[in-house]
């Protein structure tokens, strides 16, 4: 007999198959074997009784201060541990349970496990000169040829933008952009080249977007997550795709002192306006980025690429984009040109955690990393 300790996040529906269990008990018991832990803060204390008593009836467990019970405080913070099955009980059994706890019940019922899914690779072109990593800078034929590389080398969408927005760069004109993009776009639609590759848009500018948009491009990447009604009418007037990043503050002051009461709290509940707001301009194909880097602390970013998975429950998909960025130096010490191994490490934890797709300047490292990552996942015993 041989006994083989396993990595907690093994395939569990592979490894039941793999140890042939009938479908129906693959179904039970795949849902025992997916662990889940929530962080709730501020629940209030009568409400953290009845939920550590909700949870461990069913196996479940609840983790409180030790004087919860007495009610000593008004709230407390909690830790919520669950697997699959007993999330789905605990979602039930709190929408009946005073003092909040419908909240609970609906944040439970929300966050769905995580599913396998394929990740796309999204190279960069910059057509500034300005840009924070000068191996991104293309003009015209050069861009074009960068363009066949980066889909040679395993590319899924390619981002095309004219404005830097590393921190403490300034605004352009929109005619500024678009003058910048255009001669980019124009071989891209004169080559046909979205036929082979899907194009993004990094603008949040009304004429450079609708420019791309009408000349093949299918995604805008707008970093300001769809802040101008001009933007959403253009994207929802050509049935593209938007990705919603959060960003505090703008380029040129975003890193001045950035402070939230909770980074991923508040950034949800920005997810939250911004996808009402696309749904009102029937924008519904939407990829939400919490903006890495984008009036954002070191820690901010850390916790963000972490726990990732929390923005899962709005059932988008998630962008990552923390290629070659100045986080990875403030870790420690590394010039833009050596920063890869960083990035590389960044990003994998990112997909991880739900990521889809991965913004990257560096086509194919991340392509041959995501090929090893998928296969350590995919392998068993």
């Amino acid at each position: 007999m041989k006994i083989i300790r396993l990595d907690p996040v093994t395939n569990a529906k592979a490894l039941l198959h793999k140890v042939d269990v009938t479908k129906e008990g693959i179904s039970i018991m795949k849902e025992k074997m997916d662990l889940h832990l929530f962080y709730i803060e501020g629940l209030r204390t009568p409400a953290a009784n009845i939920l550590k008593q909700d949870a461990l009836s069913i196996g479940a467990e609840l983790a409180v201060q030790k004087d919860t019970i007495l009610c000593k405080s008004e709230t407390v913070d909690a830790v919520l541990i669950v697997n699959e099955k007993q999330r789905k009980i605990l979602a039930r059994k709190e929408l009946v349970q005073p003092f909040g706890l419908k909240k609970v019940a609906q944040t439970l019922h929300e966050h769905i496990p995580l599913k396998a899914h394929k990740t796309k690779i999204m190279g960069v072109i910059n057509a500034n000169d300005d840009s924070f990593y000068c191996g991104s800078r293309f003009t015209g034929e050069e861009a074009v040829k960068a363009i066949f590389q980066m889909i040679d080398d395993g590319a899924d969408i390619i981002d095309i933008g004219g404005v830097s927005s590393r921190p403490g760069s300034k605004p352009v004109s929109e005619e500024e952009e678009l003058s910048r993009i255009k001669p980019i776009v124009d071989l891209i639609a004169q080559e046909k080249l979205y036929e082979r590759v899907v194009f993004s848009i990094d603008s949040y500018a009304p004429k450079p977007i609708a420019y791309a948009l009408e000349r093949g491009f299918r995604i805008v990447n707008d970093i300001t997550g769809l802040e101008s009604d001009e933007v959403c009418r253009i994207t929802a007037e050509h049935g593209a795709q938007a990705v919603v990043m959060h960003m505090q503050k703008r380029p040129e002051n975003m890193q001045e002192n950035p402070t939230y009461e909770h980074v991923i709290a508040d950034i949800d509940t920005f997810f939250e306006q911004r996808l009402e707001k696309a749904a009102k301009f029937g924008i519904d194909d939407v990829v939400l980025d919490v903006g890495i880097g984008f009036g954002k602390r070191l820690e901010d970013n850390l916790m963000l690429i972490r726990h990732m998975r929390h923005f899962l429950h709005f059932g988008k998909p998630l962008l990552i984009g923390a290629s070659r960025k100045s986080m990875i130096d403030m870790i420690t010490p590394a010039r833009v040109e050596d920063r890869l191994p960083g990035t590389l490490v960044l990003h994998l934890k990112a997909v991880e955690e739900g990521a889809q797709i991965v913004r990257c300047h560096d086509v194919k490292e991340h392509y041959q990393a995501l090929r090893v990552q998928k296969a350590l996942k995919e392998t068993l015993i």
